[in-house]
């Protein structure tokens, strides 16, 4: 691999002088602060929050950095890694020039916001049994090729990606891979934090949405190398993680053990649910799951769909998504929430 960040980074961007906030031109503590034109008699929605937070999450990243064994420096704080995506996009891609390569089924967000910054999208569609179409994937590389991105474990199909191929692809391609791990907390395998230290044109996303149960703060990680973390962070807008966000996170941070356990129960549900799925009639299949749901393929789906909807649960309907005919995804529940899901489904045959 002939890997040289400075010649896929945009121009415009090398060059870019970043936004100084007020909070970044200074270190330390201080006892007064007049200097972000904030509303210095406090705020209605509690104390702190008239101030705006840490521009660059320092203590949140030397937390996470701690429990991921890497350096701060190598990470970037995002507003849900739905920004990461857009930022690894606007950084390297010149619009209405450039592509990317997306592998279907797989998670919708990287189409759309490769679409929103005018860059083609070059998708590969995965194996018949949902996994990543190496020589494929090489061919359809072009000199214009920026990015690939890869779901791992994917979503809508909840497999993790053979992880030779990952590596096979980061090896021979000049551009930047994009390993996304929205759901590596429910998986057996590892993390590709562990790989990008020896291949430096991997990116890995990860999340507090799934696992961490905190969807609603909308925090995203990205694990890179320091200079690409670097890029992410001149180009971002300047508080884009909010105070809030910041200090629930850090209070989360000491309870990892309760997350342990959630993640035990949600895999013991998944073991269940998947039993339960596949001795149903009008189940025909249950894909294997590395994530906290499944793909399950049946009978009628768009009427199963609808008549779950009438009896007040909710699936996603993936009958029109590439590879996925007949399927719905099912989230793991609560063990209350999983039975109530099979005992509408037994009502329909």
């Amino acid at each position: 691999m002939r890997f040289n960040l400075e010649k896929l980074v945009r121009p415009n961007i090398q060059n870019l002088k970043p936004y100084s906030s007020a909070r970044s031109e200074f270190s330390g503590g201080a006892s007064v602060l007049l200097d972000a034109n904030e509303n210095a008699f406090g705020s209605p929605a509690g104390n702190g929050y008239n101030r705006y937070p840490d521009p660059l999450q320092g203590e949140l990243k030397r937390r996470v950095a701690e429990i991921k064994g890497i350096s701060p420096d190598r990470i970037f704080v995002g507003n849900g890694s739905d920004e990461a995506i857009d930022l690894l996009i606007r950084i390297f891609c010149e619009p209405g020039r450039d592509t990317v390569i997306t592998c279907p089924p797989t998670y919708g967000m990287y189409g759309v916001a490769a679409a929103i910054n005018n860059i083609e999208d070059i998708k590969v569609l995965l194996t018949d049994d949902f996994q990543l179409d190496v020589e494929s994937v090489k061919q359809a590389v072009t000199p214009s090729t920026k990015l690939i991105f890869i779901c791992s474990p994917n979503n809508p199909t909840g497999n993790l990606m053979c992880r030779e191929s990952v590596i096979e692809i980061a090896k021979e391609f000049e551009g930047i891979v994009i390993v996304d791990e929205a759901y590596i907390d429910f998986a057996a395998g590892p993390s590709f934090i562990e790989e990008f230290q020896k291949l430096p044109n991997i990116v890995v996303l990860q999340t507090f949405s799934k696992a961490w149960g905190m969807a609603g703060l909308r925090v995203g990680l990205a694990f890179a190398s320091i200079e690409i973390i670097d890029l992410m962070s001149r180009v971002k807008p300047p508080y884009n993680v909010s105070g809030i966000a910041q200090c629930a996170l850090l209070n989360a941070l000491n309870k990892r053990p309760q997350i342990t356990a959630w993640v035990a129960e949600a895999l013991k549900e998944r073991a269940r649910l998947v039993s339960a799925l596949s001795n149903l009639n009008i189940v025909e299949k249950v894909y294997p799951s590395d994530a906290n749901f499944v793909l399950a393929k049946v009978a009628e789906t768009n009427k199963i769909y609808q008549s779950l909807i009438d009896k007040k649960v909710v699936v996603r309907n993936r009958n029109n998504v590439e590879l996925c005919g007949g399927c719905l995804r099912i989230t793991i529940g609560t063990p209350e929430e999983n039975q109530m899901l099979l005992n509408a489904l037994k009502d329909e045959g």
